[in-house]
């Protein structure tokens, strides 16, 4: 009975120890990752907020430290880290992080849900422009148009649209976007039919955003389809 009155009391002892051991190290990141945020050195605040999630789990913790991986371009750390679960508690941060990390993965069906849900709890222009992106990119041409049409009655004059295919990335008007969007749908419901009206939307945007290089690339490969059909139409049929 001694025995296991001592064994009771050592065993108290080593947990009221660890407690406060592990106390002390929640401390000592905590301020490891303030005084890491001080110096904007991105890595050493990731160490610290996941020995942090470790030794103290929160989701708060969690969803900031995806949060961080997202923002420094590493999505399949950030998925790792939260997970690609749908969920009606996901924090606003969550569903951001899953939005854009399964999009920059290429995963545009299951990124098509996050942003559907960004959109629900605070719709504007640009998350219309990721949702009809990647419903064009789905061939959900009802979808994407859907989105389109929002997008093009609530783009503000203030709102860019960043493209990064040249050496120097550009931005345009979001509504000179969503007018880009416009053209591809039409091409893309009828890839022979409609050319010539994908090109007019293409004229008609270059316009309004002289710089935008992707609507020319883009105008310039559709006049190619169009002269390799007229080519192919006038060959002599046997």
């Amino acid at each position: 009975m001694k025995r296991l009155v001592v064994l009771i009391l050592l065993l108290a002892g080593a947990v009221q120890l660890n407690a406060q051991n592990n106390s002390d190290l929640v401390k000592h990141y905590e301020a490891y990752y303030k005084q890491m945020k001080v110096q904007g050195d991105v890595q050493g605040i990731i160490n610290a907020m996941t020995h942090l999630n470790v030794l103290s789990p929160s989701q708060a913790r969690k969803d900031t430290l995806a949060y961080i991986y997202m923002s420094e371009g590493k999505y399949m750390q950030a998925l790792n880290t939260i997970g690609v679960e749908k969920s009606t508690t996901d924090s606003d941060i969550a569903v951001e992080v899953k939005a854009v990390s399964l999009k920059a993965v290429k995963q545009p069906k299951l990124a098509i849900g996050f942003f559907e849900e960004m959109f629900k709890r605070n719709a504007n222009a640009l998350i219309a422009y990721e949702l009809a992106e990647l419903n064009l990119q789905t061939q959900q041409f009802a979808e994407a148009d859907k989105h389109i049409t929002y997008g093009l009655a609530n783009a503000k004059d203030d709102m860019t649209k960043a493209f990064y295919e040249t050496q120097t990335p550009y931005q345009v008007s979001l509504k000179a976007a969503f007018n880009y969007l416009n053209a591809l749908s039409v091409y893309n419901k009828d890839t022979k039919a409609n050319i010539d009206a994908a090109v007019d939307i293409l004229d008609a945007t270059l316009k309004m955003a002289p710089n935008f290089n992707l609507i020319q690339l883009t105008k310039t490969e559709l006049l190619r389809q169009k002269q390799a059909l007229q080519a192919q139409e006038a060959q002599p049929k046997n």
